[in-house]
């Protein structure tokens, strides 16, 4: 016959180790890639130098974007560069999103977060990531997206016996904000996100005198 010990201690352990099995390591979130992105809405010189400030971020050289159409308001043309971009993964990606949690304070809105459970928000000026100031540079504004993934994501895009991940294994907005908030100790704001951009484009000034 069984014995079972009424031992607290014993049941305390026995307590923990169901703790331990009930937790599946397949339905971990990690962050897959990080996307680094800076677009400046022409090609040239300016272009070049969001290029270098990609770089001195990520350490990688970063890819050129392409535009889709002509938006003549905009005075972009189709097929021009107008935007720079880079993929990070691994450790670095990691280190990148924290330096810019920092800057956000580890404050971000629900609605940064979509529906397939991946995020992003922005960064008005890449100084605040710790770059160090360049007058010939100037100051550039930049976009960060993340992707998550759990382990097993690989069947949905793998060459041989490709399928589909089921339902449960999904992630979803729920699971990406409540990683968000485990992980970094964030907080999730509520509402409509205001804008506080630092926009000094050249339209500035040019509206209607009071």
């Amino acid at each position: 016959a069984r014995t079972v010990s009424l031992d607290p201690e014993h049941t305390v352990k026995m307590a923990e180790g169901e703790a331990v099995e009930k937790q599946n390591p397949m339905k971990e979130l990690r962050l897959e890639k990080l996307i680094v992105n800076i677009c400046v809405g022409e090609s040239g010189d300016k272009l070049t130098r969001a290029a270098k400030v990609v770089e001195q971020l990520t350490g990688q050289q970063p890819v050129s974007s392409k535009a889709r159409y002509t938006v003549r308001t905009f005075g972009i043309k189709r097929n021009e560069k107008i935007a720079v971009h880079c993929t990070v993964r691994g450790d670095k990606a990691m280190e990148i999103l924290k330096r810019g949690l920092r800057v956000k304070e580890y404050e971000l809105w629900r609605e940064n977060f979509s529906e397939t459970g991946n995020f992003g928000f922005g960064i008005d000026e890449h100084i605040d990531l710790g770059l160090k100031y360049d007058p010939g540079i100037g100051i550039y504004g930049m976009d960060f997206y993340m992707v998550m993934n759990r382990r097993g994501a690989r069947i949905s895009r793998r060459k041989k016996q490709r399928s589909t991940v089921g339902a449960p294994h999904r992630i979803t907005k729920e699971d990406t904000m409540k990683w968000f908030v485990q992980e970094f100790d964030g907080i999730l704001m509520s509402g409509k996100p205001q804008n506080k951009s630092n926009f000094r484009g050249k339209g500035k000034g040019k509206g209607k005198k009071k």
